[in-house]
């Protein structure tokens, strides 16, 4: 793997890890079906390919764009970082208030009402498709093509390991997170990465 492809796919790593870790619906119901261990990993897995998919459609249909038009680029630019900017502040508004995660019970009665239900938290979340489809396909957009799909490949990456991760470790996970300030300092770590993120497409940067 060449240092570009490295800095790309960790690039995408990187940009996928700050928006997939805030506080959101999604990532409570894989956490609350973890704690009970209720089909907990066919619903990481359906929000991990659901991320990878909507993750290459972002990058391609961006990428394409993107290459068209100087202006749009800068459109986009601008768009992208302003979008991270609210985003962090959203995620800073959040860390100093006193948030605990409610894990209320869901008792499915069979795997594809659990599954319908994931794919309900995920699709009618208007947030995923800004963060996957606009947002990092609008930051992956701005690599060449071999290296906007390691990109992708780092940003779908850390889904699946997100994901698996929340699940796999929920039970003892669960306890920390009932407990604001935890979800205080997650935020709070959002928020740096978002800013940091946004200054760099802002001033040209993020791409390579």
């Amino acid at each position: 793997m060449t240092s570009f492809i490295s800095a790309s796919f960790l690039a995408g790593l990187a940009t996928s890890a700050g928006l997939i870790m805030a506080i959101g619906a999604q990532n409570a119901f894989v956490l609350s079906q973890g704690v009970r261990r209720e089909y907990h990993w066919s619903i990481a897995g359906v929000c991990s390919l659901l991320d990878a998919v909507l993750i290459t459609a972002g990058i391609a249909g961006m990428g394409v764009l993107i290459g068209q038009s100087e202006l749009t680029l800068t459109l986009i630019s601008w768009a992208g970082g302003a979008f991270l900017l609210w985003y962090g502040a959203n995620a800073l508004r959040s860390a100093l208030r006193s948030e605990s995660l409610n894990l209320s019970a869901n008792n499915f009665s069979s795997l594809k009402s659990a599954l319908l239900t994931t794919l309900a938290l995920s699709l009618l979340n208007p947030h995923v498709y800004l963060d996957t489809v606009v947002l990092l396909g609008s930051i992956g957009g701005r690599y060449p093509d071999e290296e906007r799909y390691w990109f992708g490949a780092g940003a779908a990456l850390f889904s699946f390991v997100w994901f698996f991760s929340l699940s796999l470790g929920a039970r003892w996970l669960a306890p920390l997170f009932r407990k604001p300030v935890s979800w205080r300092i997650l935020d709070g770590l959002v928020c740096l990465m978002m800013w940091t993120l946004a200054v760099l497409l802002l001033s040209g940067n993020l791409s390579p």
